[in-house]
C-alpha cells in the first residue's frame, strides 16, 4: 500500500488530530520520544491501522509521524496520530503499540494526550472481548483517561494497583457473557477491581494507655516507625467475649504528624474509647489513590457466585469516586469497597440482581471499614440493599430510593460493627441499622436519619445516640401492615417523626443523653407494647399524639414522662397499661383512654400541669390500677377529669398497698373510687368536684385528710 503525501495544512484539517501532531515529542509514550517535533514533510496519512501495519518502514526515519484515519475504515472512530520507533521492542497490543506486519522490527507508538479510546485497538462493539485493550490501557502509566463510545464485552476480572486514571464509558453497555469463573465468597472478583499494595511493614502492641473517643493521637512503641503522609491499615483486636469480628476500629488512616517519640496523629477521629492493653495492628498500605469509574449501563451475567458478574470494587484505595453507573443483574455489590478513605458513589441504580437471599449479594454499594464517603443520588429496585456500610464513619447518604423492598432485603443498613457518625438525608426506603447479628458486634453511634420516608424502620439494637428528624412511616400491605418504627433507648431523639406502630427498645446504656420523643405522631395497633420491658432507661414522650389507642402497654421498669401529649383512644378501649416504676403525666389531654398501673412492682405516678382526662374506656376508670400486693404512691395536682357516664371512675384504688394525694383538681361526673382497705395514707384537699359520686371514700384520721374540697 502506498503512502500518500499532502501539505501539512490539508491533513491536520482532513484529520482532526492537528493538536496531537502539532504536540510532536510532547505527547510521545513509552521511551520512543523524537528529539524534535516533526517537520510538516515528515507527517504522512493511511486510511486504516491495517495499512499502517503493511508500510514499508525502512525509508522512514526514527519519528515519523503518520495520521490514521481510521481502525478498519476511515472516520470509524478509531483515528489516531502515531510515530515510528525504529528501535523500540515492545509487545504488540494493537492499540498504543502497534508492530509492523511480518515481525518486522519497531513499534508504532499512539501519540496521546492522556487519553485513550477503545476504538484505537479496534472495539466497536460486543462481538471481540475488550479485556485486552482495557489492560493495555490500564499498564500504560501515560494514559490517564480510557474512553469508551460504543458497546463493549469482558470475560475477564481484572485486577490493578494503577492510581491516577478514570475510566469513562460513556453511558454504554458493558456485558459479561462468557466471563470467567469467580472464587467461592469474593465479592471483590468484579470485572474492574483497584487493590492498593499491602506492604509487609506492620507494627503490633498493646496500648499502654487508654485512648480516649474522639481522639486522633494514638501510642506506639516507636514512632519513628511512621512517616507523615504514609498510609496505614489499623485494627483492634477483637472485644472480650464478644463476636469473632467485633473490633471497635478497623480503618485505613493516613499518618498526619509525629506528635512525639511515641506517639503519632492519624487523619481520624476515634470513635469508640479503647482499653488500656487492648492490642492493636498497624500495616503500612500503598493505597489506589484518584482512581475513577463513570458511565456505565452493566449487565450482569449467571446466577450464582461463581458464574454472577458486578462490575466494580476498590480495596485500599483512597479518592477513587464512581458515578453513572446503571446495572441490571449485578450478583455481588455493584460498587463494592472495603478499606476505602474519601470516596463518592453518586448518581448509580440496581435493578433485578439474580438474589436477595444470598449473603453479601445483590447490592447497591456496600462499604466496609470506609471513612469520608458520600453515596448520593442512587436508585434501586428489587435488591437487599441500597447501601450497607459495615464498620464505618463519617459518611453521608443523600436522595437514594429504593423501591421494590418487599421480599428483599432493607434498602438502607448498618451491620452494627461499630458504625458512628454517619448521616442519611432524604432517602426513602426500608431501614435497619446494626442488625446483623452478635458476630459483629450490633453497636453503632451517633447515627442520624432526616426527612426519610419508609415502611418500617427498625434501630432497636446497640445504638447509642441516634437521631430521627422527620421520618415518616407508613403501613404497606404487601410488606410490614403495622407500619413499625423501633429504637434503643440509649439516647435515641426522636422528632417530627411519624409511624404507626413505634416502640422503645433497650439493648444498650452508653449515652449520657436523654431518649426523648417528641412532636411525633402515632396510630398504634391494639395491644401494641409501646416501651418493652428491657427498658431501664428514662423515656420522655413530649407534645405527641397518639391515635385509636387501645390497651397499649408500657412494660419497662425506667421512668416514663408524658409532656403536653394528646392521646385518642378507640371506641370502647382499654385503658394504658403501665409497667414503669415513675410515670408522669405532665399537661396534655387523653381522651376514651386513661391509665392503668400495672402494680407488678412498685410504682409512683404523678399527674400534674393541667392534665386532661375525659370521656370513658373499657375498665370504666380514667386512673386505675390492676390487683396486686406491690405499693403505689398517687401524686396528683392541677388534673381536670371528666367522665363521659356516671359509672366511670376519676380515680379508683381498690387493690394493694396505696399512697394517694390529690390537690387543686376538678372532677366532673363519674365516680371517685378509694377503698379504705387499700390506702395507707389519703390526702384529697382543694379539689372541686361536680355531680361526682363518692362510691368509696376513707374516713379522716391521722393518716387520712379529705376537706377542704368544694362539691356541687
Amino acid at each position: 500500500m502506498s503512502v500518500h503525501a499532502s501539505s501539512r495544512r490539508n491533513l491536520l484539517r482532513a484529520s482532526g488530530l492537528a493538536g496531537l501532531v502539532m504536540a510532536g515529542s510532547a505527547v510521545a509514550t513509552g521511551s520512543a520520544q523524537a528529539a524534535e517535533p516533526a517537520l510538516a514533510g515528515d507527517v504522512q496519512r493511511v486510511d486504516t491501522v491495517a495499512e499502517l501495519r503493511a508500510l514499508n518502514t525502512q525509508p522512514l526515519d526514527d519519528g515519523a509521524q503518520v495520521l490514521v484515519a481510521g481502525y478498519h475504515a476511515p472516520g470509524d472512530g478509531g483515528a489516531m496520530a502515531v510515530r515510528w520507533d525504529r528501535k523500540a521492542g515492545t509487545a504488540h497490543n494493537g492499540g498504543t503499540v502497534i508492530a509492523p506486519a511480518g515481525g518486522k522490527p519497531g513499534r508504532w507508538v499512539q501519540l496521546h494526550n492522556g487519553t485513550v479510546d477503545f476504538r484505537t485497538f479496534g472495539h466497536f462493539d460486543t462481538e471481540e472481548p475488550a479485556d485486552a485493550a482495557l489492560d493495555a490501557m490500564i499498564a500504560d502509566t501515560s494514559v490517564h483517561r480510557i474512553e469508551a463510545h460504543t458497546d463493549l464485552r469482558f470475560t475477564q476480572r481484572h485486577l490493578w494497583n494503577r492510581s491516577h486514571i478514570e475510566l469513562d464509558f460513556g453511558g454504554h453497555r458493558m456485558v459479561t457473557d462468557g466471563i470467567e469463573k469467580n472464587t467461592h465468597d469474593n465479592p471483590f472478583g468484579a470485572v474492574l477491581s483497584f487493590r492498593g499494595t499491602v506492604t509487609g511493614t506492620t507494627v503490633k502492641h498493646a496500648l499502654s494507655g487508654k485512648v480516649i473517643e474522639l481522639t486522633d493521637t494514638f501510642p506506639v512503641p516507636d514512632a519513628a516507625a511512621f512517616e507523615v503522609g504514609q498510609w496505614w491499615s489499623v485494627q483492634v483486636d477483637p472485644v472480650a467475649g464478644g463476636g469473632g469480628d467485633e473490633r471497635e476500629l478497623q480503618k485505613l488512616v493516613e499518618i498526619t504528624e509525629i506528635v512525639d517519640g511515641g506517639h503519632i496523629r492519624i487523619g481520624y477521629l476515634n470513635g469508640w474509647e479503647l482499653a488500656e492493653g487492648r492490642r492493636l495492628t498497624w500495616t503500612r498500605i500503598e493505597p489506589v489513590l484518584n482512581t475513577h469509574i463513570r458511565n456505565l449501563v452493566f449487565e450482569g451475567a449467571g446466577p450464582d457466585e461463581y458464574t454472577g458478574s458486578h462490575p466494580v470494587s476498590f480495596e485500599y484505595a483512597v479518592g477513587c469516586d464512581v458515578s453513572g453507573i446503571h446495572a441490571t443483574g449485578s450478583f455481588w455489590p455493584v460498587v463494592m469497597r472495603r478499606w476505602c478513605t474519601r470516596f463518592r458513589t453518586e448518581e448509580c441504580s440496581l435493578k433485578n440482581p439474580p438474589t436477595v437471599d444470598y449473603g453479601g449479594a445483590g447490592y447497591l454499594t456496600q462499604q466496609i471499614y470506609c471513612l469520608y464517603g458520600r453515596v448520593a443520588d442512587c436508585t434501586t429496585s428489587n435488591v437487599r440493599h441500597l447501601n450497607d456500610l459495615t464498620a464505618s464513619a463519617y459518611c453521608t447518604v443523600v436522595n437514594c430510593h429504593g423501591d421494590g423492598d418487599d421480599a428483599g432485603g432493607n434498602p438502607f443498613t448498618t451491620h452494627g460493627q461499630y458504625e458512628h457518625d454517619l448521616l442519611f438525608d432524604g432517602n426513602s426506603g426500608l431501614m435497619d441499622i446494626a442488625n446483623s447479628g452478635a458476630q459483629w458486634g450490633i453497636s453503632a453511634k451517633r447515627i442520624t436519619v432526616r426527612r426519610h420516608v419508609c415502611s418500617w424502620f427498625t434501630a432497636n439494637t446497640k445504638i447509642t445516640d441516634l437521631t430521627l428528624e422527620d421520618i415518616t412511616v407508613i403501613a404497606r400491605p404487601t410488606f410490614d401492615q403495622a407500619g413499625t418504627l423501633t429504637v434503643n433507648a440509649d439516647g435515641a431523639q426522636v422528632r417530627g417523626c411519624t409511624a404507626r406502630t413505634f416502640a422503645v427498645a433497650q439493648r444498650s446504656s452508653r449515652s449520657t443523653r436523654p431518649t426523648v420523643i417528641s412532636d411525633c405522631s402515632f396510630e398504634l395497633p391494639a395491644g401494641a407494647v409501646l416501651v418493652q420491658t428491657p427498658v431501664t432507661a428514662p423515656v420522655h414522650f413530649v407534645r405527641c399524639t397518639f391515635k385509636g389507642v387501645d390497651g397499649v402497654i408500657l412494660r419497662g421498669v425506667g421512668p416514663v414522662h408524658f409532656t403536653d401529649c394528646t392521646v385518642t383512644g378507640a371506641e370502647n378501649a382499654a385503658p394504658l397499661s403501665i409497667g414503669s416504676a415513675d410515670l408522669r403525666i405532665d399537661g396534655g389531654t387523653y381522651d376514651n383512654t386513661g391509665v392503668e398501673l400495672s402494680a407488678v412492682r412498685d410504682q409512683r405516678i404523678t399527674v400534674t400541669g393541667g392534665t386532661r382526662l375525659t370521656g370513658s374506656n373499657k375498665a370504666k376508670a380514667l386512673l386505675g390500677r390492676a390487683a396486686g400486693n406491690a405499693t403505689l404512691t398517687w401524686d396528683i395536682s392541677s388534673l381536670t377529669s371528666t367522665a363521659t357516664d356516671s359509672g366511670t371512675a376519676h380515680i379508683r384504688i381498690a387493690d394493694g398497698t396505696n399512697h394517694y394525694a390529690a390537690t387543686g383538681s376538678r372532677f366532673t361526673g363519674g365516680t371517685l373510687h378509694l377503698a379504705p382497705r387499700a390506702l395507707e395514707s389519703v390526702l384529697h384537699t382543694s379539689c372541686v368536684e361536680r355531680g361526682t359520686k363518692r362510691t368509696a371514700m376513707p374516713e379522716d384520721s391521722n393518716s387520712v385528710r379529705t376537706e377542704g374540697n368544694l362539691t356541687l
